[in-house]
Protein backbone atom coordinates (compact mmCIF):
# COMPACT_ATOMS: atom_id res chain seq x y z
CA UNK A 1 0.00 0.00 0.00
CA UNK A 2 1.47 3.42 -1.38
CA UNK A 3 0.92 6.15 1.48
CA UNK A 4 0.73 9.84 0.31
CA UNK A 5 3.21 11.93 0.56
CA UNK A 6 2.01 13.56 3.97
CA UNK A 7 1.87 10.75 5.92
CA UNK A 8 5.12 9.25 4.31
CA UNK A 9 7.03 12.64 5.45
CA UNK A 10 5.37 12.39 8.59
CA UNK A 11 7.17 8.50 9.39
CA UNK A 12 10.57 10.07 7.93
CA UNK A 13 10.26 13.06 10.85
CA UNK A 14 9.30 10.60 12.99
CA UNK A 15 13.04 8.81 12.55
CA UNK A 16 14.61 11.98 12.55
CA UNK A 17 14.93 13.04 8.50
CA UNK A 18 14.42 16.74 7.56
CA UNK A 19 11.55 17.74 5.49
CA UNK A 20 9.96 20.84 4.70
CA UNK A 21 6.95 22.57 7.06
CA UNK A 22 3.84 22.04 5.58
CA UNK A 23 -0.19 21.72 6.07
CA UNK A 24 -2.71 19.51 4.56
CA UNK A 25 -5.74 21.36 3.42
CA UNK A 26 -8.90 20.70 1.53
CA UNK A 27 -9.97 23.87 0.21
CA UNK A 28 -8.85 26.80 -1.62
CA UNK A 29 -9.55 29.25 1.37
CA UNK A 30 -7.01 26.66 3.71
CA UNK A 31 -4.24 26.55 1.08
CA UNK A 32 -4.44 30.43 1.50
CA UNK A 33 -4.17 30.54 5.16
CA UNK A 34 -1.39 27.80 4.82
CA UNK A 35 0.40 29.79 2.62
CA UNK A 36 0.30 32.98 5.07
CA UNK A 37 1.86 30.88 7.40
CA UNK A 38 4.59 29.14 5.99
CA UNK A 39 5.72 32.79 4.98
CA UNK A 40 3.96 33.10 1.51
CA UNK A 41 5.87 31.31 -1.26
CA UNK A 42 4.65 27.71 -0.98
CA UNK A 43 4.50 24.39 -3.20
CA UNK A 44 0.69 23.05 -3.59
CA UNK A 45 0.79 19.65 -4.04
CA UNK A 46 -2.08 16.77 -4.72
CA UNK A 47 -2.33 14.60 -2.54
CA UNK A 48 -3.04 10.89 -4.16
CA UNK A 49 -1.12 7.70 -3.77
CA UNK A 50 0.76 7.46 -6.77
CA UNK A 51 3.68 8.96 -8.64
CA UNK A 52 4.66 11.04 -11.33
CA UNK A 53 2.52 13.72 -9.89
CA UNK A 54 4.32 16.23 -11.52
CA UNK A 55 4.76 14.97 -15.18
CA UNK A 56 0.75 14.97 -14.15
CA UNK A 57 -0.15 18.74 -13.42
CA UNK A 58 -0.79 17.82 -9.42
CA UNK A 59 2.52 19.71 -8.44
CA UNK A 60 2.19 24.16 -8.71
CA UNK A 61 4.59 26.77 -7.19
CA UNK A 62 2.62 30.00 -5.46
CA UNK A 63 4.59 32.96 -4.86
CA UNK A 64 2.01 34.21 -2.29
CA UNK A 65 -1.95 33.02 -0.25
CA UNK A 66 -3.69 34.30 -3.22
CA UNK A 67 -2.00 32.17 -5.75
CA UNK A 68 -1.58 29.29 -3.64
CA UNK A 69 -5.55 29.73 -3.04
CA UNK A 70 -5.95 29.95 -7.67
CA UNK A 71 -3.26 26.34 -7.28
CA UNK A 72 -5.72 24.78 -5.16
CA UNK A 73 -8.58 25.86 -7.50
CA UNK A 74 -7.45 23.98 -10.21
CA UNK A 75 -6.28 21.00 -8.22
CA UNK A 76 -9.31 20.07 -6.22
CA UNK A 77 -11.08 17.76 -7.75
CA UNK A 78 -8.41 16.79 -10.80
CA UNK A 79 -7.94 13.45 -11.04
CA UNK A 80 -4.38 11.63 -11.31
CA UNK A 81 -3.44 8.10 -12.00
CA UNK A 82 -6.68 7.26 -11.19
CA UNK A 83 -7.68 8.86 -8.55
CA UNK A 84 -9.67 12.12 -7.41
CA UNK A 85 -7.54 15.03 -5.65
CA UNK A 86 -9.84 15.75 -2.54
CA UNK A 87 -6.46 16.88 -0.26
CA UNK A 88 -3.88 19.01 -0.94
CA UNK A 89 -0.31 19.56 0.75
CA UNK A 90 0.68 23.18 1.13
CA UNK A 91 4.54 23.24 1.73
CA UNK A 92 7.20 26.05 2.52
CA UNK A 93 8.99 26.10 -0.82
CA UNK A 94 12.79 24.77 -0.33
CA UNK A 95 15.75 26.91 -1.79
CA UNK A 96 17.29 24.17 -3.38
CA UNK A 97 20.61 24.13 -4.53
CA UNK A 98 21.24 20.33 -5.95
CA UNK A 99 18.93 17.78 -5.89
CA UNK A 100 19.45 13.83 -5.42
CA UNK A 101 17.59 10.83 -5.09
CA UNK A 102 18.04 8.15 -2.57
CA UNK A 103 15.93 5.19 -2.30
CA UNK A 104 15.61 1.72 0.03
CA UNK A 105 13.57 -0.92 -2.09
CA UNK A 106 13.64 -4.88 -1.92
CA UNK A 107 15.38 -6.44 -4.62
CA UNK A 108 13.25 -9.59 -5.36
CA UNK A 109 16.08 -11.14 -7.27
CA UNK A 110 18.94 -10.61 -4.92
CA UNK A 111 16.29 -11.59 -2.05
CA UNK A 112 17.42 -8.89 0.17
CA UNK A 113 17.29 -4.77 0.53
CA UNK A 114 18.71 -2.55 -1.81
CA UNK A 115 20.11 0.72 -1.08
CA UNK A 116 20.58 3.48 -3.80
CA UNK A 117 21.94 6.89 -4.24
CA UNK A 118 22.33 9.23 -6.99
CA UNK A 119 23.63 12.53 -7.40
CA UNK A 120 21.00 13.47 -9.92
CA UNK A 121 17.10 13.91 -8.51
CA UNK A 122 13.69 14.90 -9.56
CA UNK A 123 13.47 12.53 -12.56
CA UNK A 124 13.23 9.20 -13.28
CA UNK A 125 15.64 6.92 -11.49
CA UNK A 126 15.78 4.72 -14.91
CA UNK A 127 16.56 7.85 -16.89
CA UNK A 128 19.93 8.28 -14.62
CA UNK A 129 23.48 7.26 -16.58
CA UNK A 130 24.15 3.86 -14.53
CA UNK A 131 27.52 5.47 -13.37
CA UNK A 132 26.16 8.37 -11.61
CA UNK A 133 24.05 5.22 -9.02
CA UNK A 134 25.44 4.03 -6.53
CA UNK A 135 24.40 1.07 -4.95
CA UNK A 136 24.45 -1.52 -2.14
CA UNK A 137 22.75 -4.64 -1.11
CA UNK A 138 22.12 -5.61 2.98
CA UNK A 139 22.15 -8.68 4.29
CA UNK A 140 18.79 -8.76 6.89
CA UNK A 141 20.62 -10.08 9.44
CA UNK A 142 23.69 -7.91 9.58
CA UNK A 143 21.83 -4.64 8.54
CA UNK A 144 23.08 -1.22 7.30
CA UNK A 145 25.62 0.65 9.36
CA UNK A 146 26.77 4.18 9.41
CA UNK A 147 29.87 3.34 7.97
CA UNK A 148 27.71 1.53 4.96
CA UNK A 149 26.19 4.29 4.51
CA UNK A 150 29.23 6.84 3.95
CA UNK A 151 31.03 4.56 1.90
CA UNK A 152 27.73 4.49 -0.69
CA UNK A 153 27.98 8.48 -0.71
CA UNK A 154 31.59 8.16 -1.53
CA UNK A 155 30.76 5.89 -4.09
CA UNK A 156 28.15 8.15 -5.47
CA UNK A 157 30.58 11.03 -5.23
CA UNK A 158 29.95 13.17 -2.34
CA UNK A 159 32.29 14.80 0.09
CA UNK A 160 32.87 16.15 2.99
CA UNK A 161 29.74 17.69 5.38
CA UNK A 162 27.59 16.88 2.63
CA UNK A 163 28.37 13.06 2.51
CA UNK A 164 27.89 13.30 6.11
CA UNK A 165 24.40 14.36 6.34
CA UNK A 166 23.32 12.42 3.47
CA UNK A 167 25.08 9.15 5.39
CA UNK A 168 22.80 10.19 7.76
CA UNK A 169 19.30 10.48 6.26
CA UNK A 170 20.32 7.16 4.38
CA UNK A 171 20.83 5.11 7.52
CA UNK A 172 17.78 6.65 8.64
CA UNK A 173 16.11 5.83 6.01
CA UNK A 174 16.75 2.01 6.20
CA UNK A 175 15.77 2.35 10.19
CA UNK A 176 12.25 3.26 8.17
CA UNK A 177 12.47 0.73 5.77
CA UNK A 178 13.14 -1.68 8.33
CA UNK A 179 10.86 -0.85 11.33
CA UNK A 180 7.93 -0.08 8.81
CA UNK A 181 8.06 -3.10 6.90
CA UNK A 182 8.57 -0.61 3.91
CA UNK A 183 8.90 -2.55 0.44
CA UNK A 184 10.24 1.09 -0.59
CA UNK A 185 10.76 4.15 0.72
CA UNK A 186 11.85 6.55 -1.27
CA UNK A 187 13.01 10.34 -1.44
CA UNK A 188 12.62 12.09 -4.98
CA UNK A 189 14.43 14.81 -4.72
CA UNK A 190 16.38 14.45 -1.58
CA UNK A 191 17.06 18.68 -1.78
CA UNK A 192 20.41 19.99 -0.86
CA UNK A 193 19.73 23.87 0.95
CA UNK A 194 21.59 26.24 2.27
CA UNK A 195 20.22 24.80 5.37
CA UNK A 196 21.11 20.91 4.81
CA UNK A 197 20.13 17.66 3.54
CA UNK A 198 16.04 18.01 3.35
CA UNK A 199 13.33 15.51 1.80
CA UNK A 200 11.67 17.77 -0.25
CA UNK A 201 9.44 14.37 -1.56
CA UNK A 202 8.59 10.95 0.08
CA UNK A 203 7.37 8.06 -1.25
CA UNK A 204 6.57 4.70 1.61
CA UNK A 205 4.74 1.84 0.31
CA UNK A 206 3.95 -0.76 3.00
CA UNK A 207 3.73 -4.50 3.07
CA UNK A 208 -0.03 -5.41 3.11
CA UNK A 209 0.42 -7.90 4.97
CA UNK A 210 2.43 -6.21 7.52
CA UNK A 211 -0.67 -4.12 8.22
CA UNK A 212 -1.50 -5.56 11.66
CA UNK A 213 1.69 -5.31 12.86
CA UNK A 214 1.85 -1.66 11.91
CA UNK A 215 -1.24 -0.22 13.88
CA UNK A 216 -2.90 0.21 10.51
CA UNK A 217 -6.75 -0.38 9.38
CA UNK A 218 -6.03 -3.17 6.75
CA UNK A 219 -7.73 -2.01 3.69
CA UNK A 220 -9.56 -3.53 0.90
CA UNK A 221 -7.92 -5.40 -1.56
CA UNK A 222 -8.11 -3.66 -4.79
CA UNK A 223 -5.53 -3.23 -7.03
CA UNK A 224 -5.23 -0.46 -9.75
CA UNK A 225 -2.51 -0.38 -12.78
CA UNK A 226 -3.42 2.55 -15.42
CA UNK A 227 -2.54 1.81 -19.05
CA UNK A 228 -2.93 3.65 -22.45
CA UNK A 229 -6.30 2.18 -24.15
CA UNK A 230 -9.79 3.38 -23.82
CA UNK A 231 -11.41 0.13 -22.32
CA UNK A 232 -11.74 0.39 -18.36
CA UNK A 233 -11.33 -3.15 -16.78
CA UNK A 234 -13.20 -4.71 -13.33
CA UNK A 235 -11.76 -7.86 -12.92
CA UNK A 236 -11.37 -10.45 -9.71
CA UNK A 237 -7.96 -12.00 -9.94
CA UNK A 238 -4.52 -10.87 -11.63
CA UNK A 239 -4.90 -13.70 -13.72
CA UNK A 240 -8.08 -12.69 -15.08
CA UNK A 241 -6.65 -9.26 -15.39
CA UNK A 242 -3.79 -10.43 -17.45
CA UNK A 243 -6.01 -13.07 -19.80
CA UNK A 244 -9.24 -10.93 -20.15
CA UNK A 245 -5.80 -7.43 -21.55
CA UNK A 246 -4.81 -10.53 -23.59
CA UNK A 247 -8.06 -11.14 -25.28
CA UNK A 248 -8.50 -7.42 -25.42
CA UNK A 249 -5.24 -6.71 -27.36
CA UNK A 250 -6.24 -9.63 -29.36
CA UNK A 251 -9.30 -8.68 -30.98
CA UNK A 252 -7.88 -4.97 -31.73
CA UNK A 253 -8.28 -3.14 -28.30
CA UNK A 254 -6.66 -1.52 -25.89
CA UNK A 255 -6.86 -1.34 -22.37
CA UNK A 256 -7.26 2.34 -20.48
CA UNK A 257 -6.59 0.53 -16.93
CA UNK A 258 -7.57 -2.79 -14.62
CA UNK A 259 -8.86 -3.16 -11.43
CA UNK A 260 -8.52 -5.89 -9.31
CA UNK A 261 -11.68 -6.35 -6.55
CA UNK A 262 -9.96 -9.40 -5.20
CA UNK A 263 -12.04 -12.29 -4.05
CA UNK A 264 -15.38 -12.26 -1.86
CA UNK A 265 -16.00 -8.37 -3.15
CA UNK A 266 -19.70 -7.10 -2.54
CA UNK A 267 -21.68 -4.52 -3.63
CA UNK A 268 -19.56 -1.76 -2.28
CA UNK A 269 -16.60 -3.30 -3.03
CA UNK A 270 -17.57 -2.82 -6.98
CA UNK A 271 -19.31 0.12 -6.42
CA UNK A 272 -15.90 2.16 -4.91
CA UNK A 273 -14.68 -0.22 -8.56
CA UNK A 274 -17.05 1.71 -11.15
CA UNK A 275 -16.41 4.96 -10.03
CA UNK A 276 -12.45 4.58 -9.53
CA UNK A 277 -11.60 3.08 -13.22
CA UNK A 278 -14.55 5.45 -14.99
CA UNK A 279 -12.67 8.33 -13.13
CA UNK A 280 -9.92 7.85 -15.96
CA UNK A 281 -10.71 10.39 -19.23
CA UNK A 282 -9.64 7.92 -21.66
CA UNK A 283 -12.39 5.61 -20.75
CA UNK A 284 -14.63 4.89 -23.43
CA UNK A 285 -16.10 1.54 -22.28
CA UNK A 286 -16.09 -0.31 -19.15
CA UNK A 287 -15.46 -4.12 -19.18
CA UNK A 288 -16.07 -5.95 -15.76
CA UNK A 289 -15.05 -9.76 -15.73
CA UNK A 290 -16.18 -11.43 -12.90
CA UNK A 291 -15.59 -15.48 -12.36
CA UNK A 292 -17.32 -16.09 -8.85
CA UNK A 293 -15.96 -18.28 -6.95
CA UNK A 294 -16.26 -16.97 -3.59
CA UNK A 295 -17.57 -13.66 -5.00
CA UNK A 296 -21.26 -13.77 -5.67
CA UNK A 297 -22.70 -12.60 -9.18
CA UNK A 298 -25.39 -11.19 -8.17
CA UNK A 299 -24.00 -8.60 -5.21
CA UNK A 300 -21.61 -7.50 -7.85
CA UNK A 301 -24.44 -7.47 -10.37
CA UNK A 302 -26.57 -5.02 -7.74
CA UNK A 303 -23.29 -3.24 -7.07
CA UNK A 304 -23.08 -2.17 -10.51
CA UNK A 305 -26.54 -1.01 -11.22
CA UNK A 306 -26.21 1.11 -8.39
CA UNK A 307 -22.65 2.54 -9.64
CA UNK A 308 -23.65 2.83 -13.56
CA UNK A 309 -26.32 5.75 -12.55
CA UNK A 310 -22.76 7.76 -12.26
CA UNK A 311 -21.21 6.44 -14.89
CA UNK A 312 -20.46 8.15 -18.54
CA UNK A 313 -19.82 5.35 -20.80
CA UNK A 314 -21.13 1.84 -22.17
CA UNK A 315 -20.77 -0.66 -19.74
CA UNK A 316 -20.74 -4.73 -20.46
CA UNK A 317 -20.41 -7.26 -18.06
CA UNK A 318 -19.24 -11.10 -18.28
CA UNK A 319 -20.53 -12.76 -15.33
CA UNK A 320 -19.58 -16.52 -14.43
CA UNK A 321 -19.86 -18.77 -11.59
CA UNK A 322 -21.79 -18.27 -8.28
CA UNK A 323 -25.46 -17.15 -8.36
CA UNK A 324 -24.71 -16.49 -12.17
CA UNK A 325 -28.11 -16.59 -13.16
CA UNK A 326 -29.55 -14.32 -10.34
CA UNK A 327 -26.70 -11.41 -11.81
CA UNK A 328 -27.53 -11.90 -15.15
CA UNK A 329 -31.65 -11.59 -13.85
CA UNK A 330 -30.40 -8.25 -12.00
CA UNK A 331 -28.23 -6.68 -15.15
CA UNK A 332 -30.52 -7.15 -17.56
CA UNK A 333 -33.75 -5.76 -15.78
CA UNK A 334 -31.52 -2.29 -15.79
CA UNK A 335 -30.37 -3.05 -19.51
CA UNK A 336 -27.12 -4.03 -18.94
CA UNK A 337 -25.26 -5.82 -21.20
CA UNK A 338 -24.13 -9.01 -20.09
CA UNK A 339 -22.24 -12.59 -21.36
CA UNK A 340 -21.43 -15.93 -20.26
CA UNK A 341 -18.40 -15.92 -22.18
CA UNK A 342 -15.08 -13.85 -21.61
CA UNK A 343 -14.65 -13.87 -25.64
CA UNK A 344 -17.80 -12.43 -26.81
CA UNK A 345 -18.10 -9.66 -23.67
CA UNK A 346 -14.27 -8.13 -24.53
CA UNK A 347 -15.60 -8.29 -28.20
CA UNK A 348 -18.36 -6.46 -27.83
CA UNK A 349 -16.40 -3.79 -25.78
CA UNK A 350 -14.07 -4.15 -28.13
CA UNK A 351 -16.80 -2.79 -30.67
CA UNK A 352 -18.07 -0.36 -28.89
CA UNK A 353 -14.26 1.42 -27.99
CA UNK A 354 -14.53 2.24 -32.01
CA UNK A 355 -17.93 3.32 -32.31
CA UNK A 356 -17.39 5.60 -30.07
Amino acid sequence: MELCEYRGKGILREHGIPVPEGRVVESPEGAKIAAAELGGEVVVKALVPAGGRGKAGGVRFAASPEEAAEAAEALLGMHIKGYRVRRLLVERRLEILRELYACVAVDREAGMPLVMLSREGGVEVEEVPEHLIARAHVEPLTGFHPYMARELCAEAGLRGGELRQVAEVLHRMYGVFQSRDALLVEVNPLAITPGGVVAADAKLSIDDDAWFRQGMEQREEQRYVELEGSIGCIVNGAGLAMATMDTLKRLGGEPANFLDIGGGAGAEAMKRAVARVTSNPSVRVLLVNILGGITRCDEIAEGIVEAVQEVRVPVVVRLMGTNEEEGRQILRAAGIEVERDMLAAARLAVELSKSI
